[in-house]
């Protein structure tokens, strides 16, 4: 069963949003504490020494699965797809860090030094979620909006993986990060092996068990475990990366997703005014839409000018609007750095994540009004293809009557 529905980006995106509307609802009714007790519960048994709460099995344990997807998608665009040489990243990746820089620079200035560490929240895109705003509202715009959108995504993520690796690791424990790096090498070494031999099941249950063995020996080092997935989907040979995300993608859209997002949304709304919530959730709720709109736009335009890509190749400056008002949809990654960066300050935490739903919501709206006028602009998808085709068979008469 292929299960091609919940591949669509449009129904990701929903069920995304759904999960964490439901959530946050639970969280502020009756069923609040009992839920807030089941997400910090703990097994009655570790597994291997690791002893995670009900939330940190989702967030170390499956998220670990979209991480893998992500990196096998990252490993594409940048051999086969859209970032397949230094030329055709170099536009993206100049609008992908103003897109991190001046979110960074406003949360700076509006958190304060009490809420300093968490500035990485508003510099992360969330690709699913951007994804499906833009392929629900603006079907008609040209497809170099939604391949420009997606190579930003994509190194906007890398981006905040490195964050995730560098800034919220406290200590290190080296035995077992040297052992991780045998286990990446080995799956590296089992992947190509599996290249030749696709009907091969010992091959598939080695790889899997040495997936697992990874995730273990990075979650136990210090690093966050998300970082194995990563790595992993980044070494795995195309043929069996492409296959396995073609098996875990109805998984992750799916159960791991939602399930985070409705753990992450799933907080008390706290019972003050808006004047007394703290600059940790302003910083947020401005950073992610007006950091991204002006960080990305400026970025891109210079960026292209920089590069002199010819003005018949450009992303037009409505476009490129379009592009950085959907960039501010941070949600998943920044829910993760939200709880990584906050992880010893409960309150921030709830103010932090209030800050990523309600900033990427602002976004998400203004981004859904704004691609859909755009989008109007534009001929129907199948008169363009018509149009198109009529001008190529006009062409191929005239070189053939010449």
């Amino acid at each position: 069963m292929k299960l091609s529905w919940i591949r669509n980006p449009q129904v990701s995106a929903m069920l995304l949003l759904g999960a964490a509307i439901v959530g946050l609802v639970i969280a502020n009714t009756g069923l609040g504490p009992a839920l807030d007790d089941l997400k910090h519960a703990h097994l009655p048994f570790t597994i291997f020494g690791l002893d995670l709460s009900a939330a940190h099995w989702v967030t170390d344990g499956l998220l670990v699965v979209f991480f893998f997807v992500v990196a096998v998608e990252l490993r594409y665009e940048f051999t086969q797809g859209d970032l397949n040489s230094v030329s055709k990243a170099a536009v993206p990746t100049i609008a992908a860090l103003g897109g991190v820089a001046l979110p960074a620079i406003i949360y700076f200035n509006v958190a304060g030094a009490d809420g300093a560490q968490g500035w990485p929240i508003p510099t992360a895109t969330d690709i699913a979620f951007a994804l499906g705003v833009l392929a629900l509202f603006g079907r008609r715009l040209p497809s170099s909006v939604r391949a420009l959108l997606l190579a930003l995504a994509v190194i906007d993520d890398l981006i905040g993986i490195f964050f995730i690796a560098v800034f919220f690791t406290e200590s290190v424990s080296l035995p077992h990060l040297g052992l991780a790096a045998v286990g990446i090498a080995a799956f590296w070494m089992l992947g190509r092996i599996y290249r030749g031999k696709r009907g091969s099941w010992p091959l598939r249950i080695a790889l899997v068990v040495i997936a697992a063995v990874t995730w273990w020996l990075v979650a136990s080092s210090g690093i966050h475990a998300t970082i194995a997935g990563v790595l992993l989907g980044l070494v795995l040979a195309p043929a069996p990366a492409e296959s396995a995300r073609e098996k875990l993608e109805p998984f992750t859209n799916g159960i791991v997703l939602p399930l985070f997002a409705f753990t992450s949304a799933s907080v008390a709304i706290p019972q003050v005014g808006i004047g007394e919530l703290s600059p940790v959730f302003w910083a947020i709720v401005i950073a992610l839409p007006v950091g991204k709109l002006f960080g990305v736009t400026i970025a891109g335009l210079i960026g292209q000018a920089a590069l002199r890509v010819p003005k018949a190749e450009r992303v037009r400056l409505p476009e490129l609007i379009g592009i950085s008002l959907l960039a501010g949809i941070g949600f998943t990654v920044s829910l993760l750095m939200n709880e990584l960066a906050h992880r010893t300050a409960e309150e921030l935490i709830v103010e932090g994540t209030l800050g990523v739903l309600t900033g990427s919501l602002i976004a998400a709206v203004i981004g859904a009004v704004y691609i859909a006028v755009l989008s109007r602009r534009y001929p129907p998808v199948e008169t363009a293809a018509i149009q198109a085709q009529n001008a190529a068979e006009y062409l191929r008469r005239t070189d053939a009557e010449g």
